[in-house]
């Protein structure tokens, strides 16, 4: 069998054959449905949690220091039973959910703050900016540590702390300890977000059966975004704004604590350090001090920070990914407002108009699915039916169809949520802003993987997420001024005037991305 994980002569850590297959699904998989897209999406992201350098990959005939017994090895995670493979699979997409509802969770509940701590809007809403901004921060440590200790150890500290952390902020004093616990609680819970997707890919083979616990992972932290409003809406009704950080709480504490016994570790070079130990075999060397180091930053820090501002196709769909997100989260502060402004909502009512969002990333999954399966997998077929290199670009379809539904939703909404107009009417444009959404970031994620390769394309996504959450920390923070100086109509106007604008990016990358890709610095998929 071939390796997964090996051991140069320098003891660096290497990537085999086998696991850069599954990188490249666009190349040797039977079924390119959406589970393969999925793979590739999963796939690459635990790549970079092994920190492996793309100069360090070695060719398959190099030998393994460890590896499994063979195919049907009881210790590797997938050929664990089927009830056990999903069971390990929901603590990382449900802690994921659950670190995701906590940042919005409060925002409905910011007059209160105001009122008891004595601060302007502005200043109340700034917690939901810091807990944001600790997603773009917390996954510098998560894979470095991963590597260490484990992914089980990983969710078990990150998340302990994470809620420890969250207590700490509903206990707070004033405005600036909430700041700056929410900000430790969001890098404390981002572990989950970016180790999670390694655990999938663990315990999944994506190319079989995998294809909906990975899409489940996927969709996790959107609906912890969405949901975070309304449920914090329905509890500070009645009950301050410190109750919100207690219902995170309530969910993710008997969560936490009910999945500890029973979570397994899924990490191979893991759990073959351990059976070697256990069997008295010798271990490969590893490599440490600054060499490790090194690498560690480059992966996780150096890398996709270059590549964010000399590449392109990252800027171009990092920045379009990024402005929606941004989006998002400046409506955990504008909706309230608009709601309340216009037909006196209070903060129950209007924290439930973001079920339209979850109802629209529900919707853009499944119609991601339909496209992936009709128009990309035909296109796909008939590439490889011609001897041609299947293009890249395919993967944008579903981004330019969801394009359409930004611009339209967002138009929609300023000129309908007005009083004169049922507040329905408003309602249901956010339907049409989470199902593009979630179409966009699917098919921005699969089209930086499929573009780039192996440990390369870990580090566009990673510049992609550190953007992307940069924005939704910031825009909330202008949000209330730019509604109140603009009014509604206009405000959301200039939002649907951008977003109509950055229709092209996909479109002018489904075009020209064949330029851009062969010109990269990087390597990158040729065809």
């Amino acid at each position: 069998m071939r390796p997964d994980l090996e051991y140069n002569q320098n003891g660096d850590v290497t990537a085999s054959s086998e696991k850069l297959d599954k990188v490249e699904v666009a190349s040797d998989s039977s079924d390119h449905g959406s589970e393969s897209i999925i793979q590739a999406v999963v796939g690459d992201i635990e790549l970079r949690e092994h920190n492996i350098p793309k100069d360090d990959i070695v060719p398959p005939e190099a030998p393994a220091a460890l590896d499994w017994d063979g195919p049907d090895d009881p210790d590797n995670p997938k050929n664990w039973r089927f009830g056990n493979r999903v069971f390990q699979t929901l603590p990382p997409a449900l802690f994921s959910f659950v670190v995701t509802f906590a940042s919005p969770v409060y925002t409905t509940a910011t007059q209160q703050i105001q009122d008891e701590f004595n601060v302007p809007l502005e200043v109340a809403i700034v917690p939901l900016t810091t807990h944001t901004l600790g997603f773009a921060l917390g996954p510098m440590l998560a894979a470095p540590l991963s590597e260490l200790v484990g992914r089980r150890y990983v969710y078990i500290i990150s998340f302990g702390l994470f809620l420890v952390f969250t207590m700490a902020s509903g206990l707070s004093p004033n405005v600036a300890a909430l700041c700056v616990l929410r900000l430790i609680a969001g890098c404390l819970g981002a572990p989950a977000l970016a180790v999670g997707a390694g655990t999938v890919t663990d315990v999944w083979d994506t190319h079989k059966d995998g294809g909906v616990a990975a899409m489940f992972f996927i969709m996790a932290p959107f609906l912890g975004s969405s949901l975070g409003p309304v449920f914090g809406g329905l509890i500070s009704y009645n009950q301050t704004w410190r109750w919100t950080m207690w219902l995170v709480l309530l969910i993710g504490g008997p969560m936490f604590l009910f999945f500890i016994p029973f979570m397994k570790e899924t990490y191979k070079p893991v759990i073959l350090k351990k059976r070697a130990i256990k069997r008295g075999t010798p271990l490969p060397p590893q490599p440490r001090g600054a060499e490790a180091l090194r690498k560690v930053l480059m992966v996780t820090l150096l890398r996709p920070l270059h590549m964010l501002v000399t590449e392109p196709i990252v800027i171009a769909l990092s920045l379009y990914t990024a402005f929606i997100f941004g989006v998002l989260f400046l409506f955990f502060a504008a909706i309230p407002y608009s709601y309340g402004t216009q037909y006196r909502f209070d903060r129950r009512e209007s924290g439930l108009i973001f079920l339209s969002n979850i109802v629209g990333v529900i919707l853009g999954s499944a119609t991601f699915g339909v496209i992936d399966r009709t128009i990309y997998k035909k296109r796909y077929e008939h590439a490889i039916a011609n001897g041609q290199q299947p293009a890249a670009e395919l993967r944008l379809i579903s981004a330019m169809i969801g394009s359409i539904g930004l611009p339209l939703s967002l138009f929609w909404f300023a000129w309908t949520c007005k009083s004169s107009v049922h507040w329905i009417v408003p309602s249901l444009s956010i339907i049409f802003f989470g199902w593009g959404m979630i179409l966009i970031f699917l098919a921005a994620a699969t089209y930086l993987v499929d573009t780039y390769q192996y440990l390369t394309a870990a580090s566009a996504l990673a510049a992609n997420g550190l953007l992307r959450y940069g924005f939704g920390a910031v825009f909330p923070l202008f949000a209330i001024q730019m509604f109140t100086n603009l009014k509604i109509g206009l405000a959301t106007s200039v939002l649907a005037i951008i977003s109509t604008v950055m229709m092209a990016v996909p479109f002018v990358f489904y075009r020209y991305g064949k330029y851009f890709r062969e010109r990269s610095a990087y390597e990158t998929l040729k065809g």
